[in-house]
């Protein structure tokens, strides 16, 4: 498939490099055109291109910026009518130890609110930039989970059939208000591994045994 990836950082990054290993053909778009460029030289075989237009032609876009940049950088890719659009935000405070959304919506439903027409699929919120860039298998046998939640069944199928081709474990995680409990559970995630301290590695309940 073609896969044009929103942002630069860690899991922006992560995306490419595993979206590439699986046989995709990626681009990849940030702010930052130096930050774009360098993550395609990381990863040969994903092209870095401008915002205006970046998801024309592409099959699915994944949303990897922060929460607060989501809109703006969906609004600025082009049209995105019909198009599944992987959103990985969390909305997050300052300090990433807590939700600034939460209980009557969520990240997801304000961003398909903001963008209509866009395909929303709330997924791999809940996994680790670290344990995305180092691949699904987790030993002996076991696999990430991803979660999946979605409206639009069609959208869900897409992210789905990215996500297994990576290596992931899909659950289908129901309808798109379901990423309420989705982006606390990231929060949670967050806090073991960053506040508590246990490290990236913690997330046993997200491992799926093959």
């Amino acid at each position: 498939m073609q896969i044009t990836v929103i942002g630069a950082g860690n899991m922006g990054g992560a995306f490419v490099k595993q979206l590439v290993r699986a046989g995709h053909q990626v681009k990849v778009t940030a702010r930052s055109a130096v930050k774009a460029e360098q993550v395609a030289a990381a990863h040969p075989g994903a092209t870095a291109v401008a915002l205006q237009g970046a998801a024309d032609g592409a099959d699915a876009v994944v949303l990897a910026t922060g929460y607060a940049d989501a809109v703006e950088a969906l609004r600025g890719v082009g049209a995105l009518q019909g198009k599944p659009v992987i959103d990985i935000t969390n909305p997050l405070t300052a300090d990433f130890m807590g939700l600034t959304l939460g209980h009557t919506t969520s990240a997801a439903e304000e961003i398909a609110k903001a963008v209509p027409g866009a395909e929303i699929v709330k997924g791999f919120n809940t996994v680790f930039a670290q344990v995305l860039a180092e691949g699904a298998d987790f030993g002996n046998g076991r696999k990430v989970d991803v979660f999946l939640a979605s409206d639009s069944a069609a959208a869900k199928q897409t992210a789905r059939s990215l996500a297994e081709s990576m290596g992931f474990h899909v659950v289908d995680a129901g309808g798109l208000k379901n990423a309420r409990y989705l982006e606390p559970v990231a929060g949670f995630n967050i806090y073991l591994g960053y506040g508590a301290g246990l490290g990236t590695a913690i997330a046993p309940v997200w491992i799926h045994k093959a």
